[in-house]
């Protein structure tokens, strides 16, 4: 069995694996979605063994964190790990806000739509231009202190932004675009990071299901497809990319399972990563992510998917 994850120095522990819930109720980020079908997402992440639910008050402005409160209440609240975020101020247009004021409000609102009253993570979305980021995480150091949080996360802040965000020692937890093939925070951050006791939770982990082996060569996206306009799923770097993937799943066959739970499975098994959380838009998808805690790469797979993608 795959032992919880202790976030930063926090007493927060999590599975290795978390569900991503942009599409519980983010009706602003996809089209057609339906709330009963976002709320069994919940339902089975955390009936099949995953304990963490990442989400946001941007996931439609409020919503996500909505239903997942209706499921809450059939669920022991101290087994479920309940990260979410806010930064995108509805008051000015949805322009970013990290002020202590706004970051208090956001919090006590989050605790109500969540219908409960503690939040295990919370993190600033994303940096505003103003807010000194030590002042922003000294207001929800003082809501830790209150009870009304458990760890201080920021995520889409640079390295710089960072270091200032955590000039106190709060900061727990970081969460920021890191994947197989998007890998620049090996560089300085996951080193910072890991002298800091910080947390790391990469997003995007399936790169927009790139590493899930479900698209192959030729295939063309309309031009209202958003994967239209990412150069990941363009030309050349497209083709690359799908290259490798074909050769995950001979690894995938190896172990007897699927090309996303393979790619999980080394997050799993990556020493900076702490917590992945992949999204999902159906049941289906949430039992085949779960699948990846049984999945144990011996050392020499994870080297070899390693350099494979470096």
């Amino acid at each position: 069995m795959t032992k919880n994850v202790r976030i930063g120095k926090t007493e927060v522990y999590s599975t290795p694996i978390g569900l991503g819930t942009n599409a519980v109720g983010g009706h602003n980020l996809f089209p057609n979605l339906n709330d009963d079908t976002g709320k069994e997402i919940v339902r089975v992440a955390l009936t099949n063994g995953i304990t963490l639910l990442d989400t946001a008050f941007a996931y439609g402005m409020g919503r996500s964190e909505e239903l997942i409160g209706e499921v809450l209440k059939d669920f022991d609240r101290d087994q479920v790990v309940i990260a979410t975020k806010a930064a995108h101020d509805p008051a000015n247009g949805g322009a970013f806000n990290n002020t202590p004021e706004f970051l208090t409000h956001s919090v006590d609102e989050a605790l109500r739509r969540l219908q409960t009253d503690y939040i295990d993570i919370f993190y600033i979305h994303f940096p505003d231009e103003a807010t000194p980021k030590n002042e922003a995480v000294a207001a929800l150091q003082k809501l830790k202190e209150a009870g009304k949080i458990k760890a201080i996360g920021v995520s889409n802040f640079s390295l710089a932004q960072i270091k200032e965000a955590n000039q106190e020692g709060y900061v727990d937890i970081v969460e920021d675009e890191y994947s197989l093939i998007h890998r620049e925070a090996e560089i300085e951050l996951f080193p910072y990071l890991k002298e800091n006791q910080i947390s790391f939770v990469p997003y995007f982990p399936l790169a927009s299901g790139l590493l899930t082996g479900k698209y192959e060569q030729g295939v063309i996206f309309p031009p209202e497809d958003l994967r239209s306009k990412k150069p990941d799923f363009q030309g050349e770097r497209f083709k690359t990319i799908i290259d490798k993937v074909s050769q995950l799943k001979l690894i995938a066959a190896d172990y007897n399972t699927s090309v996303a739970a393979i790619v999980l499975a080394w997050y799993i098994k990556n020493p900076f990563v702490d917590v992945v959380i992949p999204g999902a838009k159906k049941t289906e998808q949430v039992r085949n992510n779960v699948k990846a805690l049984t999945v144990h790469l011996t050392a020499e797979d994870y080297q070899r998917i390693d350099s494979l993608f470096s």
